[in-house]
């Protein structure tokens, strides 16, 4: 098994290219099932989760052809409608599976994601929207069953105790596009990985309006059509590169993204005093002197924090001079990384949803054990701080949702190697 050996840095320097959005790709690459003609996706991030799609989409019977790098040619003229445990357990995305295979099918077998590290996910909301569409839906065996024969649009209100849901949207969004009527889906994600589904099922041929938006208006037609479409650049990759280009006092040019899709981000960062300069597509982190500020930040749903750069924000925030207070909204076990900061000198203590993280802290290095994909990240963003060496194990976490990491990061100058488990000291597991 893999790990990451981080060694305190110095400042990173230079520019940083963000690739496609995994949020994005994944349920896009889902929605090639709703055609039978073929779809032509491009900047499609290699990573392992999209691995494990096209090897779901091959399962049910899609043809896909990888021309060059970040293209995927999929064509699904004839497919089935299950897709089996095996295959679902290893990602819980793949559950964007059953909007298409109910539009298209009008039936459905998917087995239901198993469990995450980071909380419950339950897919409530998904079944709730399929019933609102006149869908038969049974849940038995580990496996949700869909009977949509007699599918048609209606409204739908799809909010949680968390707000929208973004894959329960993505869900019904494409379950409703083929669907015979007209839907009026509210409370519905707003997420740019969300907008990016539907100006892809635009480009196919559904109807669609009030994209962006909390509302949506869907009007079935009877067939959609192949196209071309270029996956959105990464928001949460591009906020990571920038963390670390803020925690290491470095001047770093984040290329690629638009600087509206992380507005609450940077808007925090902008409160924590960091310079930046904001063109149309990049982000440039300068260097500063003394100390940033610290935040009190609230994870809420697209378009408040996202909670999936809370993690980073922590780590960069155990380096300013004050307390900065981090609640979580959207996942509450989202802060198992906090024990692992802690072994590396982090001064955080947890009250009940919220890290209260007393900054200035000296991290050191030390072994630690990343427990999911943004964890990950925060672990190694706080090594680069840290004097010493860190070792970070389990970063098969990591490849899910970040392409070339460690190569991007080391042309920037970051001290960061991939070793196999078997090359750290033998001291460290020594009692």
């Amino acid at each position: 098994m893999d790990v990451f050996k981080v060694s305190g840095n110095g400042p990173l320097n230079g520019t940083i290219e963000v690739g496609g959005a995994k949020n994005a790709a994944l349920p896009i690459l889902a929605a090639t099932l709703l055609t039978d003609e073929t779809v032509v996706l491009k900047n499609v991030p290699d990573l392992s989760d999209m691995r494990f799609m096209i090897e779901i989409l091959q399962h049910v019977g899609a043809e896909t052809v990888q021309p060059e790098p970040g293209t995927w040619e999929i064509t699904a003229k004839k497919i089935t409608h299950v897709a089996p445990y095996e295959l679902v357990r290893k990602m819980r995305a793949s559950v964007c599976l059953l909007g298409p295979l109910v539009a298209r099918m009008r039936r459905a077998e998917v087995s239901i994601p198993g469990g995450c590290v980071i909380g419950p996910r339950p897919i409530d909301l998904h079944i709730k929207g399929l019933q609102k569409l006149n869908c038969k839906v049974d849940i038995s065996n580990g496996y949700v069953h869909v009977d949509a024969s007699a599918i048609k649009g209606g409204p739908i209100f799809l909010g949680g105790r968390s707000g929208s849901t973004v894959t329960g949207t993505a869900n019904i969004v494409m379950a409703a596009v083929l669907a015979p009527g007209s839907t009026r889906l509210e409370c519905a994600a707003c997420e740019p990985e969300v907008v990016d589904l539907c100006n892809l099922l635009v480009k196919m041929g559904a109807k669609i309006d009030g994209i962006g938006s909390p509302e949506l208006i869907i009007t079935g037609v009877e067939k959609l059509h192949g196209c071309e479409h270029t996956v959105i650049a990464d928001r949460i990759e591009a906020g990571t590169f920038i963390v670390a280009a803020a925690i290491t006092r470095g001047d770093v040019t984040v290329k690629g993204i638009a600087p509206k899709l992380l507005s609450a981000f940077l808007d925090k960062l902008e409160e924590a005093g960091l310079p930046m300069e904001l063109g149309e597509d990049s982000i440039r982190v300068l260097p500063y002197e003394g100390s940033l500020k610290p935040v009190d930040v609230i994870t809420l749903p697209h378009p408040g924090y996202p909670t999936d750069l809370q993690a980073q924000l922590g780590a960069l925030m155990t380096q300013t001079d004050g307390i900065s207070i981090i609640t979580e909204r959207i996942y509450p076990n989202r802060f198992m990384h906090v024990p692992e900061l802690q072994r590396m000198g982090a001064d955080i203590a947890m009250e009940g949803p919220s890290a209260i993280i007393k900054g200035a802290s000296k991290l050191s290095g030390a072994p630690v054990m990343a427990s999911d994909l943004r964890a990950s990240a925060a672990l190694i963003l706080a090594a680069f701080a840290a004097t010493g060496d860190t070792w970070i194990q389990r970063i098969y976490h990591l490849d899910r949702g970040y392409e070339r990491f460690e190569q991007k990061l080391t042309a920037i100058g970051a001290k960061i190697e991939r070793l196999s488990e078997k090359d750290m000291p033998k001291e460290l597991f020594e009692e």
